[in-house]
């Protein structure tokens, strides 16, 4: 007598009924999931990318340079990448100090006298081992990081000066297009408590001497002493509050 068992095969990863009942009871182990192959996402192409202003954006001075044949077509884009050149170069001229540098005198005339007639120099003369010189470096220090695009430099007295008085340290020069425009000696100009705050005050009193590099000559004057004053007013609100609470805890 012929065999009339036979074993029902379905599509892979589907379970017949008779095999959902004899799992339920036990009898089959559960059946692994059907194979699922990982959705597929294509690779974007740059080119593909809308060329517009924020694309423009994105490129750093040499992708910029690079791109010149790219826009032959388009002359608003053409005209907007020259545009962005032009800030990227006027960014990278102007934010190129932001320290303060040590300078010998043979170098006063080359970083000083000869420095380009659109950047201000501030020169501080010192001497170590004199304390009113190391306060007035720490503001000068904190000024040249906020004012990257003023130029800031550091020479020992005698070195720019020869017999220069100790007395009369430390002492502020200012210079632009090579003229002195400023001469500040010794420490009474800065007040009692000497700050960067006090310090650029008196350095923008009627030249644009500090600027950040986001404003310029009489815009960056207001700023800088615009800004000055409100650090000085945070300053003030946050002393009188620690005085307020070392009182009441006492």
């Amino acid at each position: 007598m012929g065999d009339y068992h036979f074993i029902y095969k379905d599509l892979d990863g589907a379970s017949t009924q008779w095999d959902d009942i004899q799992t339920k009871l036990g009898n089959l182990p559960p059946k692994p999931p059907a194979f699922k192959p990982p959705s597929f996402t294509p690779a974007s192409d740059p080119d593909s990318i809308p060329k517009d202003k924020s694309w423009i954006d994105s490129k750093t001075h040499d992708e910029l340079e690079d791109l010149e044949d790219d826009l032959d077509d388009d002359r608003f884009l053409q005209e907007y990448r020259k545009k962005r050149l032009a800030e990227i170069q006027e960014a990278a001229k102007v934010l190129r100090f932001g320290s303060v540098t040590p300078i010998s005198g043979s170098d006063f005339v080359r970083e000083v006298s000869q420095a380009p007639s659109d950047v201000w120099v501030v020169v501080i003369l010192y001497k170590d081992g004199i304390a009113e010189c190391g306060v007035l470096m720490q503001c000068i220090e904190e000024l040249a990081t906020m004012y990257p695009a003023t130029k800031f430099v550091k020479i020992i007295s005698t070195d720019c000066i020869p017999n220069y008085p100790d007395c009369n340290l430390p002492t502020l020069l200012v210079y632009n297009s090579g003229a002195v425009k400023g001469n500040y000696v010794g420490m009474s100009r800065f007040g009692r408590r000497c700050t960067p705050e006090g310090v650029a005050l008196v350095l923008c009193q009627s030249d644009p001497v500090l600027n950040d590099g986001q404003s310029r000559d009489e815009e960056s004057r207001q700023a800088v002493i615009d800004g000055v004053r409100k650090r000085f007013i945070e300053k003030v609100v946050a002393d009188h509050e620690e005085k307020d609470y070392d009182s009441s805890s006492d």
